[in-house]
């Protein structure tokens, strides 16, 4: 998919990622510091494991909707099935794609993809994964009626050509079908199981039809979800035998893991992990995300003039707000995308990254001065107070304040509307909810390692351009872009698209948030990046020592 927020409310088909600090939960390390948010080292994966695990008990913040990825998208449901479910292309911890599921690619023209299945996989049930599984799979997830159906809008044929061969056809050439397949548009299930189940599919008590390292082997609805390692798999053989999954939301998920009572968890929560940080018998490793939080200007108007978002970005404290809010495990960052979305041509956005100069990390007496002349000299600078949008968990809170206090120190007005959390998703999905407001503090991730599926809500006619950014050859390049299959030809268009929107402020950015993966010290192997939310991360899982 294409975007999603970490509202699970915005029928954006988002999943919870990310939400702030909680409440109870200590947002500094042992001792009340922070951490240096200049040192925040971000590794792909942790070390290898060398030793076998009987049973892992693993935590998520809350229990899956379904298992049925293409009616019910969630981080929780994500977690789990990610090991039992495979797909035809697989997300690797440094965020870059690999055929999977898919023994060879071919492309005759740019408008044709030739697929070939990988042969001697078996579903769970011991029966042989089929050139007819893949293309059911496929066919379903392209449904109107599913999730990932915009994934296939460009597609104009998906064929069985051979034994083991599928043909795809698109309208245009597409940059990022591959990368949609490594995600939830590629996974691959037993069509006579899924036929056979019908709306049942993915619900409590029916079996998976899946080829993963992992089978479900129980989900008891309101108490745990448990897999159990598949020893006919046709890879390498799991070091972990069985993981048992239960939820637990903020305090009750920091107190497990410090008592010992969970082994691990991804958490969603920036504030757990900073809860975390430091206790003994932990270890915490934080990974690359295309997660950030931003500031995204609204069609009330206060932010409608660019001179005015250019002068906020310029005096916004982003070191201040990683610190405060986010116990130092925010980095300040220039763009609207995590560095887990340059799965290639990493050293080309890295330097283009670190040469944007509108969003410093720490804005500078030079900074602020510039800042007050744009807003000096600004065509629409205006009359009232300029109301930032938030809920009062608080990383947006302090990121709110933060905002106030940049606009008042460069002569502007300013005050904070407060919702309730459960109203906050409302402000993305819903104009009338978000009239009164005019920047919303926001949180975001993309699905697929591609800045460009980032920087499509730039599009002049797109529902997530609020602020109204019009721009002919902006939406040029992003559509040449996403047509363009040479990955060092389509990150130099992504380079220049990313100047382009950072320029005009259309987004305004506030830091990179990375994924957290908090560890029993004695355990080790999966990756610490936000690819375990599509990697079968469980099959890299055991203990240190043999």
């Amino acid at each position: 998919m294409k975007l999603k927020t970490s509202i699970a409310a915005l029928g954006l088909a988002g999943m919870t990622v990310l939400a702030t600090a909680c409440s109870g939960a200590d947002t500094g390390r042992a001792g009340g510091t922070s951490r240096d948010v200049t040192q925040l080292e971000l590794t792909p994966t942790t070390a290898a494991a060398s030793g076998a695990v009987d049973s892992v008990d693993w935590l998520l913040e809350d229990e899956p909707d379904s298992l049925d990825l293409d009616t019910q998208g969630g981080s929780a449901g994500r977690t789990v099935l990610t090991n039992v479910c495979e797909r035809l292309y697989q997300l690797q911890p440094d965020m870059t794609v690999r055929p999977w599921l898919v023994d060879k690619a071919d492309r005759p023209d740019d408008r044709t993809l030739v697929l070939t299945v990988r042969e001697g996989v078996t579903f769970h049930d011991g029966s042989a994964m089929t050139v007819d599984d893949v293309l059911f799979s496929l066919r379903r997830h392209a449904d109107p009626d599913m999730s990932e159906a915009d994934e296939f809008e460009n597609v104009t044929s998906m064929k069985k050509t051979g034994a083991h061969e599928i043909t795809v056809r698109f309208k245009e050439p597409d940059a990022l079908f591959t990368k949609a397949l490594a995600g939830d548009a590629g996974l691959v299930y037993q069509q006579k199981r899924v036929q056979e189940q019908g709306k049942d599919f993915g619900t409590p008590g029916r079996p998976d039809a899946c080829s993963g390292p992992y089978r479900l082997a129980s989900w008891k609805s309101g108490d745990s979800v448990t897999l159990e390692r598949y020893d006919a798999y046709w890879g390498d053989k799991p070091l972990t035998r069985k993981v048992v999954f239960r939820w637990a939301e903020d305090s009750a998920m920091v107190n497990a893991l410090r008592t010992g009572a969970a082994d691990g968890a991804y958490t969603d929560s920036v504030g757990t992990a900073a809860a975390l940080d430091g206790k003994k018998g932990i270890d915490l490793h934080f990974g690359p995300s295309t997660a950030t939080l931003d500031l995204i200007p609204t069609e009330r108007g206060g932010l409608a003039d660019p001179d005015i978002r250019k002068a906020l970005s310029l005096s916004l404290d982003r070191t201040g707000i990683a610190k405060s809010g986010y116990g130092g495990l925010a980095q300040p960052w220039a763009t609207p995308v995590g560095s887990g979305a340059w799965g290639y041509e990493k050293s080309a956005f890295s330097a283009a990254q670190e040469n944007l100069t509108g969003a410093p990390a720490s804005p500078t007496s030079a900074d602020i001065a510039k800042a007050k002349k744009l807003v000096q000299n600004a065509e629409h600078r205006p009359d009232g107070p300029i109301v930032i949008g938030t809920d009062s968990t608080q990383g947006r809170l302090v990121i709110a304040n933060g905002v106030r206090a940049a606009l008042q120190q460069i002569g502007l007005k300013a005050q904070i509307k407060t919702v309730p959390s459960a109203e906050y998703g409302e402000f993305y999905g819903d104009k009338s909810a978000r009239a009164d407001i005019d920047v919303l503090v926001a949180d975001w991730y993309i699905s697929k390692s591609d800045p460009v599926g980032f920087y499509d809500n730039g599009v002049s006619d797109d529902s997530n351009n609020w602020v109204g950014f019009h721009s002919a050859a902006y939406d040029e390049k992003v559509d040449r872009a996403k047509r363009t299959l040479d990955d060092a030809e389509r990150a130099a268009l992504v380079i220049d698209i990313q100047r382009r929107f950072t320029d005009a402020a259309v987004w305004i950015p506030v830091a990179q948030t990375p994924t957290a993966l908090a560890l029993s010290d004695k355990l080790t192997g999966p990756p610490a990046s936000m690819a375990y939310l599509y990697h079968p991360w469980a099959a890299s899982l055991g203990a240190k020592k043999g």
